[in-house]
């Protein structure tokens, strides 16, 4: 009888001290929203050059804290960045160089490491002494897509631009063909902002745009690329 009442106690023990397994798992971690770019306004010409950033705040369905990483850069590729910056809010303040066309994007990465993807991209101007003409900025890829791959043999080149100054009349050079960089100017000083070209399978095809405005300036786009199948 003792020995059953001991058999019995211990059976106790193991349930009392056992893992429960009723709990739910915990939450996978996910990532936090993509920062919305507020200020400056996207095409902003910025009289002061030390310029005031802003974007939305994210969130987080883990209620992780957040820190935000800002890239500053005067191209549209970010391939170099000028400045950039980690904060915890979601302002801050950076000092730029005068009459310079930026680029400016934001992240946010949660406690965990785990980020976003980057904001879309705005541009600003940052004004400089006596300045009377802004360079337009970079122009921006519409189609075909980089690196895409066409089943097609012809393609309509497709790009976008602006300039701070509303005023000035944008025109553009085209650059098309085979080699890299592209040295043959298929279009000169036209208006649109699309040029129809012909092509060869099994070929790889680079093209860039120039944009000029009607007091001298311009600016020179980067490379674009895609093949033909």
């Amino acid at each position: 009888m003792k020995k059953f009442i001991s058999l019995t106690i211990i059976g106790l023990l193991f349930a009392a001290c056992g893992s429960d397994d009723s709990g739910s798992p915990e939450a996978a971690n996910e990532a936090p929203t993509v920062p919305a770019l507020k200020l400056p306004v996207d095409n902003k010409l910025c009289v002061d050059n030390t310029v005031s950033f802003q974007w939305d705040l994210s969130t987080d369905s883990n209620k992780d804290a957040i820190t935000y990483q800002i890239q500053v850069a005067k191209e549209n590729t970010f391939a170099q960045i000028a400045k950039s910056s980690e904060v915890t809010t979601n302002t801050t303040s950076i000092a730029l160089e005068k009459n310079t066309a930026y680029y400016w994007r934001v992240k946010a990465t949660d406690s965990k490491g785990l980020a976003s993807t980057y904001s879309s991209t705005f541009k600003l101007y940052t004004s400089g002494d006596a300045v009377v003409n802004h360079l337009p900025f970079s122009p921006e890829l519409i189609q075909p897509v980089i690196n895409s791959v066409l089943n097609t043999t012809t393609a309509i080149l497709k790009w976008s631009a602006t300039d701070v100054d509303s005023n000035d009349v944008l025109t553009y050079d085209v650059y098309f063909g085979t080699t890299n960089p592209p040295t043959a100017k298929v279009a000169e000083n036209t208006s649109s902002t699309s040029f129809d070209v012909t092509l060869t399978t099994s070929k790889e095809y680079f093209w860039k745009v120039v944009v000029k405005d009607n007091k001298g300036g311009e600016t020179i786009g980067q490379i674009w690329k895609f093949k033909t199948n």
